[in-house]
């Protein structure tokens, strides 16, 4: 993984004080892990910016053909509170978010929200998310398709047995006492991810939003679910492959009985 503060063609940059942000408030990274996301990331950026003014927002792009992490950089020029890391010769969704907790980690903040690149996941319910996490103190707040009050929009009926199906395979087998334990929108307590070992997790792809519950709950973590509207991207094209679904289910079976 590759450290948090080595530049690169476009670098992330250590913002200023630790733990505390403007008013004493608790300092607040959100990640945003994109590859080929143009189409969507601006409008992504202001809506999260408009919804948590006081968080930071973190890019991490996957060397994007498409230019995204250009148009990132440009909304960073003018936004002091955003940034991107372009990482050169690594690709997978698992190692974009652990390099997003490690930032986290390193710089201090006290809770790390992540969410798609893709406006499936609406940055109007990042505070749902976020004020739960504070007010409760829960370690790990899931934006929630499963729970009551939470739906998926334009999927097919296929993509919605797929993700039903992993969704039951892992809570039954791996005893998470969650519902959606496959959906990335989730805010951590930057504390709990310290406990967690990010050098131990083992998942490159999809996999990892699995295994990071299991690690934090078999180390007795809080965990409560918010619902919220999935809506399927509408521009762009989808990085879950039925090859991607596949690796997945097998890494989350290798986790059984671990």
């Amino acid at each position: 993984m590759p450290d948090p503060n080595e530049s690169n063609s476009i670098a992330v940059e250590s913002l200023v004080d630790k733990n505390v942000g403007i008013g004493n408030q608790p300092r607040v990274l959100v990640c945003v892990c994109t590859l080929n996301e143009a189409a969507n990331i601006e409008s992504l950026i202001h809506g999260v910016r408009a919804a948590l003014p006081d968080a930071d927002v973190l890019v991490v792009d996957d060397d994007s053909p498409d230019r995204t992490a250009e148009l990132v950089q440009k909304i960073a020029e003018m936004d002091p509170a955003v940034r991107v890391f372009v990482r050169k010769g690594e690709t997978g969704l698992g190692s974009a978010i652990r390099f997003g907790m490690s930032v986290a980690l390193e710089e201090g903040y006290c809770y790390f929200l992540n969410m798609d690149g893709d406006l499936s996941h609406d940055p109007d319910q990042l505070p749902a998310l976020f004020e739960l996490a504070m007010s409760k103190q829960v370690d790990v707040v899931i934006g929630s398709r499963y729970v009551a009050g939470g739906s998926v929009v334009g999927w097919s009926l296929h993509r919605r047995l797929m993700s039903r199906f992993v969704n039951w395979f892992a809570t039954g087998g791996l005893g998470l006492a969650v519902k959606d334990c496959s959906g990335s929108f989730r805010c951590y307590r930057v504390e709990t991810l310290q406990k967690l070992g990010l050098e131990n997790l083992q998942s490159n792809g999809y996999a990892v939003l699995e295994e990071v519950l299991v690690r934090l709950q078999r180390q007795g973590a809080s965990m409560a679910e918010v619902p919220i509207d999935f809506n399927d991207r509408k521009m762009g094209k989808s990085k879950l492959t039925a090859r991607e679904a596949l690796r997945s289910l097998f890494q989350i079976f290798s986790m059984l009985g671990k």
